[in-house]
């Protein structure tokens, strides 16, 4: 993920330098990334951004008139006026001229960096007073990571960049290891790498001289859990009030934007409350090889009545003839926190590039709107691993328990967001800039008054459908809902969900009974029934299918089998099984290769 990187230390240029120039080519991923270093060597500050062309501030240094101090800012901010982000322009030049309000504001404003709004990491320096501030956005998605060390304190968007010049740390953190391989995800701020954390949300870190001075926060969540809750129709009100003033921001700036769309709610949200001229905002949705999902003919159907062009982007076999390249490069671009199952992502989201470099989309709605809970702890396979790895998976339940009693959306978006979510959007950030209104602060803040009834239903997310382009309310969503559908409706509902969770059954969530019963079947293909209703990717039959050489040759290769938490006889069962196809393991293999690619990436490599 594009970003700012560096050291502050006291250790001299000439060993500093050296060290800054090999973090920030360590993140040089792309021919269309930007990159620069800026150095104070009196306040020992070495300082470099990796952006895409033409984003703007991209991490460049924004230095106020007096020359004394620099920001430099990474991500996007949408707190200026409600129709323009602060990057609106036609060209370079103007784009600074907007963005120099973000240095007036830090000098001026005793509520920066609270004031933003948006994604987004940063490092104010002032090098009168030889100090600086580091720090992120409340929520924690623009994820930086750090290393404290004797002689330095080291930061930056990827762990890779510090095991550039910190190789002592290319070691696996089992307690990490253990929550990624339980929960999918890291948690409470650490990372699979030793010694190497996160940066907590709304970060304040405060630097003199070359060192740590205090680890502040700007902001606490208990200041919006504290609110007085609304009526349900003051709480719609303000809702529909804050969605519809603040989407038009989201689509401006000096390059086109396209809204990925599904068949849900969240992306429908956002078309019905878009006053765009026809034909001049790019649609797209994510399609497999046997059928047009339900994302893709919904998708179309909302792109037709908003007037606007629509794209299918589909995962098949030129993807397949790949997942070698895109399974490496979605763990090594992320340093392992999305799992090999996201490597069509990768794939999709390279495309989507091509059609507009900005992607609007629907994440976070469910969460925010819903408080949805995306993630909990897995049980692994019995016997794949050994009884002392098996303590830290213990350990990661435990750990999840204790961390879900908050406030259902408290949870959502300073736990859940940063920790579980943020692997994808890194994935996804390292291709295009990824948006979505639903973690816009006045949002957010006016969800925490919502009555709790409707933290459980779909009926506002129905509503402002309704009320924004009363024509989309019509169209039911890929689980048959629609406004007011009464028994047909109801009917439908039902129907799509039993295809919904056929799929899953079919797919990676195939019981072991079932899967032995379908090898007995095996030569009437009941998967194509099936797969392809709701879902883009269907592993379980890739990974037996066209993956298959794939997965025996990383798997069984001799390095994988002699791992010191892996029980050698049990992955070898569970490969063969899956293989034959008369077992499903989907899920562990997603691990298995996952964390293969981590030892061979990080860890072995030189």
């Amino acid at each position: 993920m594009p970003g700012i990187v560096g050291l502050i230390t006291k250790i001299g240029r000439e060993r500093a330098e050296p060290q800054l120039q090999r973090m920030v080519g360590a993140l040089h991923h792309e021919p269309f990334y930007e990159t620069g270093t800026w150095i104070d060597e009196v306040s020992g500050i070495y300082v470099g951004w990796i952006g895409k062309k033409n984003a703007f501030p991209g991490g460049r240094p924004i230095g106020n008139h007096r020359g004394d101090k620099v920001l430099f800012l990474s991500g996007e901010e949408f707190s200026g006026p409600a129709t323009t982000p602060f990057f609106e322009n036609n060209g370079h030049g103007a784009a600074a001229q907007q963005v120099s309000y973000l240095i007036e504001r830090a000098e001026k404003v005793e509520t920066f960096p609270a004031s933003l709004n948006g994604r987004f990491q940063g490092l104010l320096v002032d090098k009168t007073a030889g100090a600086a501030l580091l720090l992120n956005d409340r929520y924690g998605l623009h994820r930086l990571y750090y290393h404290e060390a004797a002689d330095a304190f080291y930061f930056a968007p990827e762990a890779k960049a510090i095991l550039a010049v910190r190789p002592e740390l290319r070691a696996i953190d089992p307690r990490g290891l253990g929550e990624l391989v339980s929960n999918g995800c890291v948690l409470e701020n650490r990372t699979v790498f030793r010694h190497i954390g996160v940066l907590p949300p709304a970060s304040a870190w405060t630097f003199r001289k070359g060192a740590v001075e205090g680890k502040g926060r700007y902001f606490d969540a208990r200041e919006w859990e504290g609110q007085e809750p609304l009526d349900l129709e003051e709480y719609y009100q303000q809702l529909r009030a804050i969605f519809s003033r603040n989407i038009g921001r989201y689509f401006g700036g000096n390059q086109p934007v396209g809204v990925s769309l599904t068949g849900g709610l969240d992306s429908r949200m956002i078309m019905a409350w878009l006053r765009a001229p026809a034909e001049s905002v790019p649609c797209f949705s994510f399609g497999g090889p046997f059928r047009d999902c339900q994302d893709v003919s919904i998708a179309r159907k909302v792109a037709r009545v908003c007037g606007q062009p629509h794209h299918t982007i589909r995962v098949g076999d030129d993807f397949l003839s790949k997942f070698g390249h895109y399974s490496e490069r979605t763990v090594f671009l992320t340093d392992g926190c999305v799992d090999v199952m996201h490597s069509p992502d990768l794939y999709i989201n390279e495309i989507a590039r091509q059609i507009a470099p900005v992607r609007m989309t629907g994440n976070y709605g469910g969460e925010v709107l819903r408080s949805i809970r995306a993630f909990k702890p897995a049980e692994p396979p019995q016997g794949l691993f050994t009884a002392g790895f098996m303590t830290y998976i213990a350990q990661a339940r435990q750990t999840y328990a204790s961390l879900i009693d908050v406030h259902p959306l408290s949870f959502s978006v300073f736990r859940q967001a940063p920790w579980h979510h943020y692997g994808l959007l890194a994935l996804e950030e390292t291709q295009l800039a990824v948006r979505s209104p639903y973690i816009d602060n006045d949002l957010v803040r006016t969800v925490f008054r919502a009555p709790a009834s409707t933290l459980s239903s779909n009926d506002i997310s129905l509503r402002l459908i309704e009320d924004g382009n009363p024509a989309l309310s019509k169209i039911p969503t890929d689980r048959g809902l629609t406004a007011n559908s009464g028994l047909i409706g109801a009917l439908r509902h039902e129907y799509q969900e039993f295809t919904f969770k056929a799929e899953y059954a079919y797919d990676y969530g195939m019981p072991q009974w079932v899967a032995r019963a379908d090898h007995a079947f095996s030569a009437l293909h009941l998967e194509r029934l099936f797969l392809g209703r709701h879902k883009f990717y269907h592993f379980r039959v890739w990974y037996r299918d066209a993956l298959a050489n794939y997965v025996r040759e990383m798997l069984l290769d001799s390095r994988t089998l002699s791992r010191p938490y892996i029980e050698k006889k049990t992955l070898e069962q569970i490969v063969r099984g899956h293989l034959k196809g008369d077992r499903n393991h989907t899920t562990a293999i997603h691990k298995l290769l996952t964390v293969e690619h981590l030892h061979r990436l990080f860890i072995d490599a030189p």
